[in-house]
């Protein structure tokens, strides 16, 4: 198989190194060069570090490498199986390229996008062959977060779905079938780790270092809500929660913050600008929290119970199965357990009893249980034996 990738960036490098690592040869593209040669050092690099720690032989990096093409111009795309693009989060920009990309590759190639939270079934309406556009969306690093969603459109053919599935786990990867819905799975369900965290510190109940705290070191996440978004950049993961707060109709439970919006505006992105919620220059010094383990368990049930009231509505309303769902968020995002196996874990009584305190609290759409969790605890179920 031969793959195209378009992009260069982190993204589109490190995808193009997985695939390579796997065995195909991979065209990676893009239009401007710098960007390339990057991309090229970026691979170098990653795969020295492993021949260094003896994951892989020499041979093996000279291989991986062979596999590789660099180019400037999609004429190279014509030998291609596949074409993976991985470019700015942008639905007009992604259906321009993939005009293009059709009238170059074979009529048979499969053409998918590696979006996080745009619609499937838009992108694929751009192309005239719009039943081989499919969704194929990595986490970053690329080369080592096991998780890929898979997310047919409403055009992709019957069986494409199934075909990409066996493929990514030839990859070495660990796939997900997902509904093309705003956010898939991972960035629909993991919205109120950072939602929840933010409305927390503006209403001044906990300051940033104490919720990171309580979720970290009471709740077993490897990153707390504000460190992680500082990680990610709040230029990627700002827009994303206004792509999906846009794309739900604004529903309220995915309402961005101004909060964060502010940092956005300032360019305050996070560790790549050295600014964010915390301040990463030289010599600043660092909040500290208030080890308050009540005030923690707090925190960290209020935040839980909002991120097991999505798992429990995107299982009610079929944007995944259960396990796809247990396997999302614990290979995607790394989270310490599945969210389903938590919530028989806590008991749905209790989560529901605190989705209805804050509901009757606030009055806000925001908190509304899920009607299936509603109807779990009456019926007194839980989600595994």
């Amino acid at each position: 198989m031969i793959v195209g990738i378009i992009g260069s960036g982190a993204m589109g490098a490190g995808i193009a190194q997985v695939i390579a690592t796997a065995g195909h040869k991979v065209h990676l593209l893009d239009k401007n060069s710098q960007a390339l040669e990057r991309a090229a050092q970026q691979i170098k690099k990653a795969l020295g570090k492993l021949s260094s720690k003896g994951k892989i032989s020499e041979i093996a990096v000279m291989d991986i490498t062979d596999r590789l093409h660099f180019t400037e111009s999609y004429q190279d795309f014509g030998d291609c199986d596949l074409v993976i693009e991985a470019v700015v989060e942008d639905l007009q920009v992604k259906q321009n390229l993939f005009r293009e990309v059709e009238m170059i590759v074979p009529q048979d190639c499969i053409l998918a996008s590696n979006t996080s939270s745009l619609s499937i079934a838009s992108i694929a309406a751009a192309c005239q062959k719009p039943e081989r556009c499919i969704g194929i969306h990595f986490f970053n690093p690329a080369p080592l977060m096991p998780l890929v969603e898979v997310i047919p459109a409403v055009q992709t053919d019957a069986g494409l779905a199934e075909e990409i599935k066996q493929l990514v786990l030839q990859w070495g990867k660990v796939p997900v079938m997902a509904k093309d819905t705003p956010g898939f799975i991972v960035n629909r369900v993991a919205r109120p780790f950072y939602g929840e965290a933010l409305r927390i510190l503006e209403e001044g109940i906990a300051d940033i270092a104490t919720i990171d705290w309580a979720m970290t070191e009471l709740g077993g996440f490897k990153m707390g809500p504000f460190t992680l978004m500082d990680f990610i950049g709040h230029d990627v993961n700002y827009r994303v929660t206004e792509s999906v707060f846009t794309s739900f109709f604004y529903d309220p439970r995915y309402k961005p913050s101004f909060t964060q919006k502010r940092l956005f505006e300032a360019g305050y992105y996070g560790r790549k600008s050295e600014r964010g919620f915390y301040d990463y220059r030289e010599g600043a010094s660092q909040p500290q929290p208030t080890k308050d383990e009540a005030l923690g368990q707090t925190i960290l049930h209020r935040v839980l119970a909002m991120l097991i009231n999505e798992a429990v509505d995107a299982l009610a309303l079929n944007v995944a199965s259960k396990e796809d769902l247990e396997l999302a968020m614990t290979k995607g995002v790394n989270y310490p357990k599945g969210l389903l196996a938590w919530a028989d874990e806590l008991g749905l009584s209790t989560l529901l009893e605190t989705l209805d305190s804050l509901y009757h609290e606030y009055h806000e759409d925001r908190y509304r249980a899920s009607p299936l969790l509603r109807r779990m605890v009456r019926e007194n179920r839980t989600f595994f034996p």
